[in-house]
């Protein structure tokens, strides 16, 4: 699964691509962080490897994985082939969700002018036109697809009579301005049908919010204005200086950490972003541990035990027999698989078993 970086020309957009991708290839020593020239691979940072790592030792961390895409900047008229429009919406059409970069600044460093493509600074008319153009082009689709559905429900096949329902929903709510998720749509048929359409605005959308050197934790007049906006439409925000977190990733761990402390800043704002995009996907993690390594893998939440266990070899599910499971907060409580076994808190699950996050495991199967 991968998440899709979008956000009008200007807003620092592939500034923030390149910074995750060089940060990722210096923390987790993956030298082709990017792996194609506009998609990269960065690791999901996660305090809990180290929480067991101080209870086991191994020869190494391996954090969860997320793909990010670049995506051409969107302009207005995206929909209608304007600017790369065709192929911005080919590529947001293959990713699972969306992160929206929002420009909070005025001025770059040092004052220069960095022009907007509209002529001024406004953030929530950024948005407002983003997603104007997805709900224009998810129109289309809709439109495209109705006739179709209406012929196919002509023989009150409860399917089609189904998928038609959603798209009639679907567009509906679309004409409004609003977008494919907002749907009133229950019945599973009729959320298959919808599916099947493929709509960009079903897709969860994150925003990081572009701010200046001097509000890098977003409290700024411009980065409130995309929270409000978020918060009134159920959505997160990550504030993220994109010009300082691509200065942090060109840094060695000790002076990265003498910047971080000079800013103030805990951590890389990256690593939040990475942690929301990871929660965006709907991705959970679960743990291997041993003298090698200690490993985080990634499944969607709602995951079963035997399709866990197919993450890490297929042969794992394929003879799945059991999983012996804690969490991660056991193991920091008691301090050793011993005494979490002796305190009754070793679970033994079988194949129906939803694997919780933070879940440390033992698969058993045959051969």
């Amino acid at each position: 699964m991968e998440a899709g970086i979008v956000g009008l020309p200007n807003v620092g957009k592939s500034t923030l691509f390149n910074a995750l991708t060089a940060a990722g290839a210096l923390a987790a020593n993956y030298p082709f962080a990017t792996i194609e020239p506009n998609v990269g691979v960065v690791p999901v940072p996660d305090p809990r490897l180290h929480t067991i790592n101080r209870h086991m030792a191994t020869q190494k961390l391996v954090p969860a994985m997320l793909r990010l895409v670049d995506i051409a900047g969107l302009v207005r008229g995206a929909s209608k082939g304007e600017g790369k429009g065709n192929a911005f919406l080919s590529h947001i059409r293959d990713v699972d969700a969306i992160v929206q970069v929002v420009r909070c600044f005025d001025k770059a460093p040092g004052g220069e002018e960095i022009t907007h493509v509209d002529g001024s600074v406004d953030p929530v008319r950024d948005i407002q036109t983003i997603e104007a153009e997805l709900i224009l082009a998810d129109l289309q689709t809709v439109e495209n697809a109705r006739g179709k559905a209406e012929r196919a429900a002509r023989g009150k096949d409860r399917d089609a009579l189904a998928r038609l329902a959603a798209i009639q929903a679907v567009q509906a709510t679309l004409e409004e301005g609003l977008p494919a998720r907002s749907a009133s749509v229950t019945d599973p048929e009729a959320i298959r049908g919808m599916q099947m359409l493929g709509l960009i605005t079903t897709k969860p959308m994150l925003y990081v919010a572009n701010v200046s050197e001097d509000d890098p934790t977003g409290q700024g007049p411009l980065a409130m204005r995309v929270r409000a906006h978020a918060e009134a439409n159920g959505g997160e925000v990550v504030p993220v200086c994109a010009r300082i977190e691509s200065e942090l990733s060109e840094l060695d761990e000790e002076s990265k950490s003498e910047m971080l402390a000079d800013l103030g800043m805990p951590e890389p704002a990256l690593n939040a972003l990475a942690r929301a995009a990871y929660r965006l996907l709907g991705l959970q993690s679960f743990y291997t541990a041993g003298e090698k390594e200690i490993r985080a893998w990634t499944i969607p939440k709602g995951t079963k035990a035997p399709q866990a266990a197919g993450v890490i070899h297929t042969d794992f599910e394929k003879g799945f027999i059991r999983v012996e499971c804690y969490s991660v907060n056991d193991l920091d409580e008691l301090g050793t698989e011993k005494k979490i076994k002796e305190a009754g808190r070793l679970r033994i699950e079988g194949k129906e078993y939803v694997m919780q996050d933070a879940d440390v495991c033992h698969f058993l199967f045959s051969r």
